[in-house]
């Protein structure tokens, strides 16, 4: 009966729309990398040591624990207190468990056993009952002041120590690392309590769903005091996202506010991680292998040798940072790395005046040096690039001061390297190096292993080439294409107009080969100048690969950078590159950056089609379908300029206070065009979208009350029609008293579940009423005479009026559907913090605070109303007006 009251072009609409919202659910649920992380493994049995806390702390926080992590014989012997490392506390996020702190833990205590425990890193993590803070806001400050007491908890573990830390680092996983940053907020937190932060996967903008406005408030009074204090605040802070495995925190969202700092943080996503490299979903960024590891090495480079705690100097902290997350220049960190080196021993010179240049070496029994003169290349070439395969960390490129053949010293060139999966390259822009005479690559002596160093001098326009992208609307239709006929080692492909998190492409690299060589790799590298959010991807040519392009973070105003495709190729071969538009990737990004306002959207629909119903019962005595009077009365144009106008007077002082004096929340709108996040037509196709799935989540409503019916028929046949219509009944008030009772000593959540519980039971009833009616109406026969029809004139006078009857009972379903559809939708908003009472029930009978609490007492009511209102006494009401 639902689907038959829409039309067939309706019925395809939305059937259209279902296909979009699938391929964009599909681009961002599947249309990703696999997972290239390695498994971390514990070697010993991980164990967990309960730190007891102060009994009065114990006694306010009785949900919360503090564990110490060990393994084996280190678990065995710190189950003595005091300890005597350097204390590094984990905090779990949303619905996180402590026990995630084993990965990073493990590898940690492996590496202190590599250095016979010189130093080593005592793990603890926080136990927050696996809360669902990032639904729920209301627990966020508690997990903070918690936090603050655990931080002062462990310090005391280390009382009376030679090498006693004075402060923590502090790993925070998805809301964890939120909480970490809030730690400032509080009254009397010390600062210097914490010496270093590591998010993972932490929403810092923006909550990924705000569902309540605890939860907004605190990322508002977080980010408001890193952004007004941001010269106070020395904490070096490193942000590092998933990329677009991790489908549940975007990781534009990760990327710490650029005017809360200045030279104290850093934002990462996994993929750009040197020896990393790859992509992370929002549970594998805490057991990734490869980010691990590099999490741990920064770790020991951050160990101050005369205190053996994480040293305090920010400089050095960023440095270390920046070594192990954003350029790996492929050696061992220094401090301050001695950029003269003596090139000195019994070493073979050899001159190279060729501008390409390739060398294969294997066993080689001496050291060689070669030496390529710079000054006649000056002349005609710009740059200079060179790449070894040899990855290991030895200084292995340098550049000679007014030298002929040899030279004694030389700059050591190799900092300025940078590391790759299979390669390790340097490029330097000859000008800049005038008092360079000579260049010189180092091949060290080598036995059984085998490398290859290359090198080229080049212009650095024949390297650099300009490629269009496709318009956003040609829909995968039209490409453009470059074709690199050089052979060369290295090129730059600019993406000109490209810098919107709204456009996303398909690259297509083509490589064909003529060489000799075993095996050639080519390495194909995204660059985003303007965020460290770089992709790698790594390709056996000759072949044909497929690179997607899409951001994470828009092109900021003013920055004129341009993202380009770096590409490290091979000599021996040629490649084609071609973009074009991917329209299932925008649809992604649609969804990836908007997804969350879908419900506002479907819900302003809801309100539109019952309006509609509302207005049809006034104005013509009936209530059409749903269906019908979502096709007529869901428009964009009765939305969007509301939305503009509201938007245009939020930008008056006097409107902005009233706005707030009525607690009402901040516009979608103005956050989406503070985060560069404004799609073309984003505002429609978010309410088609929002439309489509109203029309559904109707269909579904409408079919399960019609199956609860069918099942309360099974069990109990119910009485005729209601007849004495009354919208106060005499259990109504009791009803309502009792579910406003249980809001205020429970939880608010629940008693609009039982309310809403209430509302289908009394329309299931309806259902029930009025499907025994239809079944029991008499049919009369084709061919009756006339004295039968006079004899029961009376008789059918009656079934005249139990069928005005049925038609009112009718058009209530058809309202009373709507409603439901509606609530259905507030309920499920209101589970989380439902789902948080139950799970703390044990602690607490009453939930504080009470996101839904307001909303039950104005919610209750309005049900209870609506669930005895039937349109018959709407229809009579105004007939008694006018």
């Amino acid at each position: 009966m639902f689907l038959h009251s829409v039309n067939l072009w309706n019925l395809a609409f939305y059937v259209f729309m279902v296909f979009m919202a699938t391929v964009g659910l599909w681009d961002v649920f599947f249309g990703f990398e696999e997972n290239k992380c390695s498994m971390s493994y514990m070697f010993e049995y991980p164990e967990y040591q309960k730190i007891e806390l102060p009994k009065k702390l114990a006694k306010r926080y009785p949900a919360y624990e503090l564990y110490l992590y060990g393994e084996g014989s280190y678990a065995e012997e710190h189950k003595i207190l005091p300890l005597t490392g350097i204390p590094v506390l984990f905090l779990p996020g949303n619905a996180g468990s402590y026990k995630q702190v084993r990965s990073i833990g493990s590898i940690a205590l492996r590496k202190a056993e590599d250095i016979d425990f010189k130093y080593h890193f005592d793990f603890f993590s926080v136990n927050f009952n696996e809360e669902l803070v990032a639904l729920y806001g209301g627990s966020l400050q508690k997990q903070t002041k918690f936090v603050h007491e655990c931080i002062k908890t462990i310090l005391k573990l280390y009382k009376g120590q030679e090498f006693a830390p004075k402060s923590v680092a502090i790993i925070g996983h998805s809301m964890g690392g939120l909480v970490a940053r809030a730690l400032l907020t509080l009254k009397n937190f010390k600062q210097d309590l914490i010496n270093l932060l590591i998010t993972q996967a932490t929403p810092h903008v923006a909550p990924v769903m705000p569902l309540d406005r605890f939860i907004t408030d605190f990322y508002m009074t977080v980010n408001n005091y890193w952004i007004l204090n941001a010269r106070h605040i020395n904490l070096t802070t490193l942000s590092v996202a998933g990329g677009f495995r991790d489908y549940q925190v975007r990781s534009g969202l990760t990327f710490l506010p650029k005017l809360s700092h200045h030279t104290s943080a850093l934002s990462v996503v996994s993929s750009a991680v040197p020896k990393t490299w790859v992509s992370t979903d929002h549970l594998s960024i805490v057991w990734c292998k490869q980010l691990q590891l590099t999490t741990i090495r920064a770790f020991f480079d951050l160990i101050d040798a005369d205190t053996k705690q994480i040293t305090q100097n920010p400089k050095k902290k960023l440095s270390v940072l920046n070594h192990h997350f954003i350029r790996h220049p492929a050696k061992h960190f220094e401090e301050n790395p001695s950029i003269i080196s003596d090139l000195t021993g019994t070493s073979m010179w050899v001159p190279v005046k060729v501008s390409r240049w390739t060398y294969v070496a294997y066993n080689e029994s001496d050291k060689i040096y070669f030496t390529f003169p710079l000054a006649n290349h000056r002349k005609i070439y710009t740059h200079v690039y060179c790449q070894s395969t040899m990855l290991d960390t030895n200084s292995w490129i340098f550049g000679c001061i007014n030298s002929t053949s040899m030279c004694r010293q030389g700059v050591d060139l190799s900092w300025k390297a940078e590391l790759l999966p299979t390669i390790k390259f340097l490029t330097l822009r000859l000008q800049d190096y005038p008092s360079l005479s000579h260049l010189v690559v180092y091949v060290p002596s080598i036995h059984g292993s085998k490398f290859v160093v290359d090198c080229e001098f080049f212009k650095k326009e024949t390297r650099s080439i300009q490629l269009p992208v496709t318009h956003l609307f040609s829909f995968g239709l039209s490409s453009r294409k470059v074709v690199l006929n050089t052979s060369g080692l290295y090129y730059n492909i600019e993406l000109l107009n490209f810098g919107q998190i709204y456009q996303a492409f398909k690259i297509n690299v083509v490589s064909k080969c003529s060489g000799v060589r075993e095996e050639i790799t080519s390495i194909y590298k995204l660059h985003i100048p303007w965020s460290y959010e770089d992709s790698l991807t790594i390709a056996q040519v000759p072949s044909s690969t497929e690179i997607s392009l899409k951001l994470h973070i828009a092109q900021p105003e003013n920055d004129s950078h341009v993202a380009l495709l770096k590409m490290y190729t091979s000599s021996d071969c040629q490649y084609e590159v071609t973009v074009k538009t991917s329209f299932s990737q925008i649809l992604g990004q649609v969804v990836r950056f908007h997804g969350g306002a879908l419900p506002a959207y479907v819900i302003s629909s809801i309100l539109l089609a019952y309006g509609g119903q509302l207005y049809s019962l006034f104005s013509t005595g009936s209530c059409l379908e749903y269906a019908v009077m979502l096709d007529k009365e869901a428009k964009p144009y009765k939305v969007d300029p509301f939305v503009i106008m509201v938007k245009f007077l939020l930008g008056y002082k006097w409107f902005k206070e009233l706005w707030d004096a009525l607690m009402l929340p901040e516009l979608d709108a103005i956050v989406l065009t503070s985060q560069s996040m404004c799609f073309p037509l984003v505002s429609l196709i978010l309410f088609l979208f929002g439309t489509c799935t109203a029309y559904w989540s109707g269909l579904v409503s409408s079919t399960s009350v019609r199956l609860l019916s069918s099942l309360w028929l099974a069990m109990k046949r119910p009485s005729e029609l209601p007849k004495d219509i009354k919208m106060l009944s005499p259990d109504l008030p009791f009803l309502t008293i009792v579910l406003i009772i249980v809001s205020w000593t429970t939880c608010g959540a629940l008693a609009i579940l039982l309310s809403y519980f209430y509302y289908v039971f009394k329309i299931v009833h309806l259902q029930a009423c009025l499907t025994t009616f239809k079944n029991n109406q008499p049919v009369n026969p084709k061919h009756s005479r006339r004295s039968e029809k006079k004899s029961n004139h009376h008789k059918d006078s009656a079934v005249h009026h139990l069928r005005l009857s049925a038609n009112d009972a009718e058009d209530s379903l058809r309202m009373h559907s709507t409603v439901i559809n509606l609530l259905t939708w507030i309920v499920l908003l209101s589970m989380p913090s439902l789902i948080y009472w139950l799970k703390n029930l044990k602690y607490y009978f009453k939930l504080n605070p009470d996101p839904c609490k307001p909303l039950a007492f104005i919610l209750i009511p309005t049900m209870a109303i609506l669930g005895n209102t039937y349109t018959v006494s709407v229809k009579s009401r105004k007939q008694d007006t006018l």
